[in-house]
Order: structure tokens, then sequence, then C-alpha cells
């Protein structure tokens, strides 16, 4: 090699010498340099992997935080504590009839010999809702039924879906089962006219004529989960129960219906029934009943509180274009009207009833 390089003479040789011997420091200084590169990665990953668990780790602690949090405000202020069975039942005013999907809670009153009438509540509060109209017509004569739907009141809370179908079979098997003469006269007050209205079209022969209090016109569609809307209802029980006053124009004249309310929010499947409810009974279907109503010729009296802040007043005109009525409006009246002016409304549905 050395020999080969002396015999050059235009020093490309020496060139070529510096420039392998130069190539010869690169190359190393490279492997150098990629070592350091290898250790740096490694060093980076290693310090991002930490980093990530970190992160990872605070994540889930804080998930862990929340979920204790939340755990803590639901059993704190969960309300379902009991089952509802004959010892909660022992002490309770009317009667209990064992029908297709559980037991009902119901009162009956009146002569044998009177014209049958059913009472439907609505929404959530259970049958105490007809006090005052309820005495009023077994005064009257009338043999008066009213019941507690299921998820409600003293009645039992099976764990099934609440569509029109479910309460309209234990209206029917309640009828059945107690041997009511029919055609019977039926009213219902809130999401019980959609109750009534529903029997009524699958059922017209069951029926006479019908009185629509309030009723409800449509429900507003909730997407948020069941669960979200349970824990939701369970945070906020109180709420809930001192929001029953707002049916009223004058809450202060009913003392003591908070407390009374709060009573069936002790009874595992209360908030499953009202979720499920709102799930499963569509405003279409309400909608729908009303406009087959009206095709079945049958006498129907409709009563709203001008003053309703729950169904609004404005929608007695809606439903009027649907359906062919008696109109009855109250002046000073909220969302249930028979309670707050209780003479000129049973006067109203008395006088209806015997035409």
């Amino acid at each position: 090699m050395e020999k080969k390089f002396i015999k050059k003479k235009n020093g490309d040789g020496h060139l070529e010498f510096k420039f392998a011997y130069l190539n010869l420091s690169y190359n190393k200084q490279n492997s150098f340099v990629g070592a350091n590169a290898n250790h740096s990665r490694k060093f980076n990953t290693f310090h991002s992997m930490k980093k990530f668990k970190l992160v990872l780790g605070f994540i889930l602690l804080l998930l862990f935080v929340f979920i204790i949090y939340f755990s803590i405000q639901f059993f704190t202020n969960n309300q379902e504590t009991k089952e509802m069975n004959a010892a909660e039942r022992k002490n309770v005013g009317g009667q209990f009839i064992q029908l297709g999907d559980g037991i009902t809670h119901f009162e009956s009153g009146g002569p044998d010999t009177g014209k049958v009438i059913v009472l439907v509540h609505g929404f959530s509060v259970p049958y105490y809702i007809w006090d005052g109209t309820y005495d009023s017509l077994v005064q009257h004569g009338f043999r008066v039924v009213r019941y507690s739907a299921f998820g409600r009141g003293f009645s039992d809370r099976p764990a099934v879906d609440y569509n029109p179908a479910f309460y309209r079979k234990q209206l029917f098997d309640l009828i059945n089962a107690l041997k009511l003469k029919t055609p019977l006269h039926i009213m219902g007050v809130s999401f019980g006219g959609a109750v009534v209205s529903d029997f009524a079209v699958q059922h017209p022969s069951l029926i006479d004529k019908i009185i629509l209090v309030d009723p409800v016109y449509n429900f507003k569609i909730n997407k948020e989960a069941a669960i979200i809307r349970n824990y939701k209802m369970t945070i906020h029980h109180e709420q809930q129960a001192n929001g029953q006053l707002e049916d009223f124009k004058y809450p202060q004249r009913f003392p003591g219906w908070v407390e009374k309310y709060k009573v069936q929010m002790q009874y595992k499947g209360f908030r499953h029934a009202l979720i499920s409810t709102m799930d499963h009974y569509k405003g279409d279907t309400i909608l729908f009943n009303y406009q087959m109503l009206n095709k079945l010729n049958k006498k129907i009296l409709l009563i709203w509180g001008k003053e309703d802040k729950t169904v609004s007043f404005q929608y007695s005109d809606s439903l009027r274009k649907k359906l062919q009525v008696h109109f009855f409006a109250v002046d000073s009246a909220g969302h249930l009207p028979y309670l707050e002016q209780p003479l000129v409304v049973n006067q109203r549905i008395i006088s209806f009833l015997r035409e």
C-alpha cells in the first residue's frame, strides 16, 4: 500500500490517503454519534413511558375519586330503601287486590247499584290525588273506584317496561277482578288523561262517558341515559317532592302535600316506574289516541285550570282542535282544579255524568 502511494506524483495519492483517512475518521465518529442517539432515544422513551404512566395513574386516581364521590352522593341521598310487601301495607287504608302483574292498591265506595266511575291519577301522585272528588261522587250515589298505578303509592313495582299496554292491562284486569258493571264512566287527570284515552280507544265497548282533567298533551323526549336520570332523581329527591306544589295556584292551602308524596319514594322501584314511563309512553302515541278518541263519538268533558303551570292552559286549544268536547275552564286554579275549586268543578262533573 505504501509503495503504491509513492508512485503517485500528482498528489492524488496523498489526497486519496487523506480522504480515506478522513472517511475512516467519519465512520468512527458516526458510530459514536449513533450510539449516543440510540441512548438518547432510549432515554427519551423511558421518560415518555414514565410520564405516560404518571398521567394514566393520575387519571385513574381521579376517576376513582369521582366514583367514590358520586357513589357516596347516591347512597346518602337514595330514598328507595324499603321493599313493598304485606308488612308495609299492614296499616294502610283502602283495599288490595292481586292482578296479573302484581298487587294493586285501590279504594271503592258508593252503592253497588250506582253507575260506576273509575278515577285514574296522573304521572306520579297516587290515588289520594282524588281526595274530595272521590267523596263527592260517592255522596251523590255513584259507585267510585280509584286505584294507584303500578310503581306508585302502595301498589307493586314490577321491573318491566311501563308502556301503554302495561297501564291498559292493569286497568282492564282491575275492572274484571272487581266485576265492575260496564260500560262505565272514566276520569283521568294529567298523565291519567293519556291512560284513559288509550283505554277507551282499545276497549270502547267498556266505556260510557269520559272526563279529562288538565290532560297531558305531549311528553318531551329525554335523550339522557336512564342511569343518569336515575342518579339525578336520587340526588334531587327533595326538589322532586317539593315540585309537586307547583301543580297548585295556592300551594299554601295544601299543607302536608309534600310529606304525603315522600312516603312512596321510600320503596324500591318508584324511580324506575317514572323513568320507564317517560321512555316507553311516547308523545306521538298520546296525540294519536286523542285523534282516535274523537272517532268513537263518546261524550267527553274537558276540564282545565286557567293558571296551570304543569300543562299550560294553551294546550286546551290544541286538544280541542283534535277532539270534540264539552269544555269547562276553571278560574283561579292550577293543574288540579278540582282540588283548588272543588265546589264548582265537582258540581260540573256530577251534572255532566247525569246528563
